[in-house]
């Protein structure tokens, strides 16, 4: 049996991001949108004028489009929309989300790219999704179960970057999901795509039974930039595609 729903806004997990030498961590919180980040320098207030323009833009469309936040179902959007809605109006028609199922890993990106700039190293991690730029290697935690903490991180090599890394769950989180499974996780260069791409294998994920279907759509949407899936249900877990995962201390 699937674990029951843990809805802890404590974010703990954030004890265990810790910055290289040379590197601070900072959070960045506009809004609803709270942002744990690693960067050479303090880029807090930046980023946090970043972050309001880019809610901006999505709030703005949304007051004229209030189907974009509130379908579960791909919207189409005009050339002349703002960048981030495009990217995830984009994302979601390929995976057959919602284009809300974009939202974190699309603001992610979005700060991790702008800032690239600034500071070669950066991460940028938003309600369990990341998008990571690095000039070095970096192992990051899959957490499917907080009350025990993570026991399997992801290695990434130095000079794959930039990476998007984004989780979807059915028993952890605020966010919507319509399966019932422990965790799945996305590899891919987009976060975007990394994100709704989440959130649609997760939607698929309601037994054990289930797993073998999620890594068949994992594959179909390899083409289109998904490089790899961690999915996990109660003991039962499945992996397919760059992913080398590694035992944490």
């Amino acid at each position: 049996m699937a674990a029951g729903r843990h809805l802890s806004t404590d974010r703990g997990y954030r004890r265990a991001i810790r910055p290289r030498e040379g590197e601070v961590r900072f959070q960045v919180a506009v809004e609803q949108t709270d942002l744990l980040v690693v960067a050479e320098i303090d880029l807090h207030n930046e980023i946090a004028a970043f972050v309001s323009q880019v809610r901006g833009e999505i709030k703005n469309w949304i007051l004229f489009h209030p189907e974009f936040a509130e379908s579960l179902e791909p919207v189409a959007v005009p050339g002349d929309a703002p960048e981030i809605v495009r990217a995830m109006a984009s994302a979601a028609e390929v995976c057959g989300v919602g284009p809300m199922a974009a939202v974190a890993g699309a603001v992610a990106q979005a700060v991790g790219d702008a800032f690239a700039e600034h500071s070669p190293n950066i991460l940028v991690e938003n309600g369990g999704d990341a998008y990571l730029r690095s000039t070095r290697e970096r192992v990051a935690a899959l957490l499917a179960d907080p009350g025990s903490g993570a026991s399997v991180g992801l290695r990434i090599e130095a000079g794959a970057f930039p990476v998007a890394l984004c989780a979807s769950s059915g028993t952890i989180g605020h966010s919507l999901s319509l399966g019932s499974g422990d965790l799945v996780a996305v590899r891919s260069r987009d976060a975007r795509l990394a994100d709704a791409a989440a959130t649609a294998l997760c939607n698929m994920l309601n037994t054990g039974r289930d797993l073998d279907r999620v890594l068949r759509r994992a594959r179909d949407l390899a083409p289109l930039g998904l490089d790899g899936v961690f999915a996990q249900y109660d003991a039962k877990v499945a992996v397919w595609g760059d992913l080398e995962l590694v035992a944490l201390d």
